[in-house]
């Protein structure tokens, strides 16, 4: 259920209603809006009576109960306004939403080494990326495939960040790491197989830094948003949706099935930014620069494309990564797109 406040509602009266919510055994949550203020009230509200909540106060304009099982993550939660994910790192702020420039995420898929990760980082850099992916804990599913280097790769990611100024996105698989990971990492990751581990997604939403959060392999739009409520229900208010292409019958051409009708249907149901990786999307790297450039047509927030200096010898997902030249030559050609649907925040000149 969420209370529409009247423009230049007095703060006094906005707090006065929170307390008189608390009073009822409910969690109010206030939404600064654009032009609006908006209460969100979580708890046991389906026997409650908008008219009785609407006297309350001549303040209020109106009072709607937010139907979807997903309450924080509905649109309607923050009465139509698309979420702004602020994200500070060494460069400054980025922000991820509907209504603020795409934001590009590269790098490659697991660290290996400082030499490999430093010149990646300065690459997408100088080309226009905003933050550097890259893991330090794998799920592979051989036990034998390379798992990550863990700690030892956090670091050299921090010393990508201080080389580069990038934002840092890497992956978490276990509680127990995920105090080292948010030590470096500005967006912590959930992968599209923990989609659904609910005793993490608690413990990622009850810490601070935002939160990306992969569609599971075969999940359905409902079970992803189930699940990101599962993190905003903790604490955690910035969580950024990405699909990275879904199971289907057909894997003989692609990796997977990038789902990009998910883009205009995500933009009904929820507030929060929407990204797309074309990389595990295809599985091939000649496929990535299309699925990108028609991403970007579609009205995603934000995309995360995998990069490698030699993806030939790629410790994993090789095929599916660019080269740094030919990621060069993608942010000029989505710079054409961006700037035509109103998303580029400048033109890339590449040296």
């Amino acid at each position: 259920m969420i209370v529409v406040m009247k423009v230049g509602s007095p703060e006094a009266e906005i707090q006065r209603i929170n307390q008189e919510m608390i009073n009822w055994g409910l969690t109010p949550e206030k939404i600064v809006g654009q032009h609006k203020v908006v209460i969100g009230l979580v708890g046991e509200t389906a026997n409650l009576d908008p008219l009785q909540i609407q006297e309350i106060s001549p303040w209020i304009e109106q009072v709607l109960r937010v139907e979807k099982p997903y309450k924080r993550a509905s649109r309607q939660f923050r009465h139509g306004e698309a979420s702004g994910i602020i994200v500070n790192t060494n460069d400054g702020e980025v922000t991820f939403g509907e209504n603020y420039p795409l934001v590009v995420i590269a790098g490659p898929c697991s660290v290996e080494n400082e030499e490999m990760i430093v010149e990646t980082a300065q690459r997408v850099k100088a080309a226009g990326a905003k933050f550097l992916r890259g893991g330090a804990y794998k799920p592979r599913t051989s036990p034998y495939a390379f798992q990550g280097h863990g700690e030892s790769a956090l670091e050299l990611l921090a010393t990508a960040r201080e080389v580069s100024g990038l934002g840092i996105i890497t992956e978490v698989m276990d509680a127990a790491d995920l105090d080292k990971i948010v030590e470096v990492a500005d967006v912590v990751q959930v992968g599209a197989r923990n989609m659904q581990n609910f005793s993490l997604l608690k413990k990622v939403g009850a810490q601070p830094k935002p939160v990306l959060l992969k569609r599971g392999i075969s999940a359905t739009i409902e079970e992803w948003l189930m699940a990101a409520e599962y993190v905003l229900a903790s604490g955690n208010s910035n969580v950024i949706l990405c699909e990275r292409g879904i199971r289907s019958f057909d894997r003989q051409y692609t990796r997977n099935t990038l789902d990009l009708s998910v883009i205009p249907v995500l933009r009904q149901l929820t507030h929060l930014p929407i990204m797309i990786d074309p990389s595990h999307g295809t599985g091939l790297s000649e496929f990535v620069p299309s699925m990108s450039m028609a991403a970007i047509a579609a009205g995603c927030d934000s995309l995360m494309i995998e990069v490698h200096p030699n993806p030939a010898k790629a410790l994993s997902d090789g095929p599916q990564s660019l080269t740094p030249e030919r990621f060069d030559r993608l942010m000029q050609e989505l710079a054409v797109i961006g700037k035509a649907v109103g998303r580029w925040e400048q033109a890339v000149a590449i040296a």
